[in-house]
């Protein structure tokens, strides 16, 4: 099989698709943050679940940045690190819950409980050290990344703009978490799921296209 770079950025629309899909479902399964369900089978799977949507993120939204770099100038270079330094948070600290925190749920149930509290909004009763950082450092980069690249995805019009105007929309929802009971605050992660699957679609269509148009050219010239 060749590799090109057609090939390669349709790939990471696939992969943004994908992340928008598992990140709508990982907020529908996700057990209630608690040190009993730390150590059930049902939070693992979340938890690698929301593992893979992060590194599919990545890959996703660095195929519809290096799709329209010209297009989206520094304004979308911006919105692209921030958008990246989220994913690669969620990473970090998933791959904290999803197996370091099982391992001290028995031993140390209190630091567990603290460590969900960072997101849960609970008290945190004990030290956390550099951890406590995680939470608005995700916040920040997630609404400002999020906003940002949308917007600049908006401006270039290179992919569907009703997506790119849903991702910038969606951190608006986020604010909404502050004001929403957490057993509701996760609905407001399904506008920016809804506009990844848009924009990796649209970045699939929009590397069909150029393909289609080279073999009606060469059938023609036949």
């Amino acid at each position: 099989m060749t590799i090109t770079p057609a090939k390669l950025t349709r790939l990471a629309g696939f992969a943004a698709l994908i992340a928008g899909l598992l990140y709508m479902f990982v907020q529908i399964i996700h057990p209630h943050e608690d040190v009993t369900q730390v150590v059930t089978t049902a939070w693992t799977v979340t938890h690698i679940l929301t593992l893979l949507m992060a590194v599919f993120l990545v890959v996703g939204i660095t195929g519809i940045y290096l799709r329209q770099v010209q297009e989206m100038g520094l304004l979308g270079f911006i919105g692209y690190l921030l958008f990246a330094t989220w994913s690669l948070v969620v990473m970090s600290w998933t791959f904290v819950e999803a197996f370091v925190l099982p391992e001290l749920a028995d031993e140390a149930p209190r630091y567990v409980n603290d460590g969900l509290a960072l997101f849960t909004g609970g008290e945190v009763g004990g030290s956390l050290g550099a951890l406590t950082a995680v939470n608005p450092i995700s916040g920040v980069t997630y609404m400002f990344g999020a906003l940002i690249f949308g917007i600049a995805l908006y401006r270039a019009g290179v992919l569907a703009r009703w997506a790119a105007l849903l991702l910038a929309s969606g951190t608006f929802a986020a604010l909404a978490t502050a004001v929403l009971p957490h057993s509701l605050d996760r609905l407001a992660a399904f506008p920016v799921g809804v506009a990844l699957v848009g924009l990796g679609y649209s970045l699939i269509r929009d590397q069909r296209a150029p393909e289609s148009v080279s073999t009606l050219a060469f059938a023609g010239a036949r």
